[in-house]
């Protein structure tokens, strides 16, 4: 799924099954040692399809340990960005000398929980979303719209260290006529204190899809696109 949502300049791989064995190099099991089942399993899966992106772009099998935030911190040369929900996980790995930024994010495609929506979206999305689901009812719209700002927050936050709100992104998601179980999505961000000019990520759009109970977001920016200077 996640590769049809991608350039070619990016590598990308998914699966619906989890990695078998320990895969792990002993810094990343440290980092799960007292995690759940469910969590070293996720963990684990990810970082073995990271490493077989990695393989292809000739770039030799390396630790990938998340950062504060839980951001990986990927070799040198590289941009990234990792997924995983129920079921499924998947990875984008790219050259930095192609690639600017690359998010991706895979969730249920389920309505999300009670009380989450008004904390997450905009009024405008809002309206979007109740629009969205009168004609296309397949796909959960509210929990689509969660997952594009998730997209757009992997794409932004491990070039500038400034942690969006979910208020700072406005995101517009389109379905392709008929079956609308696929997309595009554009956004725009509007800083609400002083932080780097979001117009580098701003001019760029995504594409998402559904299928197997799963939503599936993903945007990057080609390196043709200059990222602005900061403000200030």
């Amino acid at each position: 799924m996640i590769a049809e949502l991608l350039p070619a300049t990016v590598t990308a791989y998914d699966t619906f099954a989890d990695a078998s064995g320990d895969v792990l190099f002993p810094e990343e099991r440290a980092v799960v040692a007292r995690a759940v089942d469910k969590r070293r399993r996720e963990f684990t899966t990810v970082r073995d399809l990271a490493r077989t992106a990695m393989a292809e772009l000739g770039i030799a099998p390396a630790p990938l340990l998340p950062d504060q935030r839980g951001a990986p911190r990927w070799p040198s040369g590289l941009v990234g960005s990792m997924t995983h929900c129920d079921g499924y996980r998947a990875v984008a790995v790219a050259r930095d000398t192609d690639v600017h930024a690359v998010g991706i994010d895979a969730e249920p495609n389920a309505p999300l929980p009670e009380g989450v929506l008004a904390a997450v979206t905009l009024p405008a999305e809002r309206a979007r979303i109740a629009g969205l689901l009168a004609t296309h009812p397949g796909v959960a719209w509210d929990r689509l719209v969660f997952s594009i700002k998730e997209t757009i927050f992997k794409a932004w936050y491990p070039r500038t260290r400034y942690e969006l709100d979910f208020a700072e992104a406005d995101v517009t998601p389109e379905a392709d006529a008929p079956s609308g179980t696929s997309g595009t999505f554009g956004f725009a961000l509007s800083l609400s204190r002083e932080g780097p000019d979001p117009r580098w990520l701003s001019v760029v759009s995504g594409r998402w899809t559904a299928g197997e109970g799963v939503l599936v977001t993903a945007l990057s920016v080609p390196r043709t696109t200059l990222p602005g200077q900061r403000r200030g």
